[in-house]
């Protein structure tokens, strides 16, 4: 079966009816009719339980005797025949934020991870019929993606020249295949998801010490790397002025030596201590 919406009775025009019947009560009970004023009554407040009403993205699902037989989604005050049970859903978004659960990346490092999730209830049939509680559902299957798209991916790359994507560089592609499993997940409780992102991301405490190490060393190296690519050119820069200006001439050895002195105090992670030449170049 597939989701039916039905419009019912506007509640104001059997308001009017049973005003009528509750004034019809009261004129025969003064009447002393007092059998038929209490048939009346009893049909009044049978007549009252049929009275309902729907807030602005709400819903609410009719079913006769376990019979579905329809949904209404419109707002607005309702009668329905007093035998018709009514379940209400709402139809407004909602954000779910799972717990920071424990699981193991592509390479199998613990990593901590949490996802919010943006969601509504598209089909009232689905989530009122196909399963059991479907905010619990929303809540299971959350955590099942989670833990699913943790595993295939990894938390960092080890090479910074990997074009893979991570849970950490790649948040955009990331989100958007949590969108499309949670999506094909919740489908089946006429689930819509909205928007669903990573909203927590660690390495697990038994490890985050070493992992923190081995990103600051990265950090070391990269800056050592741009110091002697910088040095490098500085260096080269000097001896081509110091050719063109024919200000000293310098054999093979005397360059090697210059940029021996030059790229230690370049690349020195102190400041050089300077020392006084008074004898002559070759000493």
């Amino acid at each position: 079966m597939q989701e039916k919406n039905v419009r019912p009775i506007s509640g104001y025009i059997v308001l009017l009816v049973w005003l009528a019947m509750v004034a019809g009560a009261v004129y025969l009970f003064t009447s002393h009719r007092v059998l038929l004023a209490m048939l009346l009554a009893v049909l009044a407040v049978f007549t009252m339980i049929g009275f309902f009403f729907i807030n602005p993205n709400g819903s609410v699902v009719l079913t006769l005797f376990g019979e579905y037989k329809g949904s209404v989604k419109h707002n607005g005050f309702f009668w329905v025949n007093p035998f018709f049970a009514k379940k209400s859903i709402s139809l407004r978004a909602r954000n779910f934020e799972s717990e920071r659960v424990k699981v193991n990346d592509k390479r199998g490092n613990p990593i901590l991870i949490s996802v919010i999730t943006v969601w509504r209830v598209k089909d009232t049939f689905k989530a009122a019929f196909d399963v059991d509680k479907y905010e619990h559902f929303v809540m299971v299957q959350s955590d099942a993606a989670v833990r699913h798209l943790a595993g295939i991916y990894s938390y960092d790359n080890f090479d910074d020249e990997q074009e893979e994507i991570t849970l950490r560089s790649g948040m955009e592609e990331i989100n958007h295949a949590l969108e499309r499993e949670l999506g094909e997940r919740l489908s089946i409780a006429g689930i819509e998801v909205m928007e669903s992102r990573i909203g927590y991301l660690a390495y697990a405490e038994e490890i985050a010490s070493a992992m923190l190490k081995r990103q600051q060393a990265e950090a070391i190296v990269a800056a050592r790397f741009k110091i002697v690519e910088g040095a490098v050119s500085m260096v080269e820069m000097a001896l081509e002025d110091l050719s063109k200006k024919d200000i000293i001439h310098l054999d093979e050895d005397k360059k090697a030596a210059m940029v021996s002195n030059l790229m230690v105090v370049l690349c020195a992670d102190k400041e050089a201590t300077p020392v006084l030449n008074t004898g002559t170049l070759h000493q």
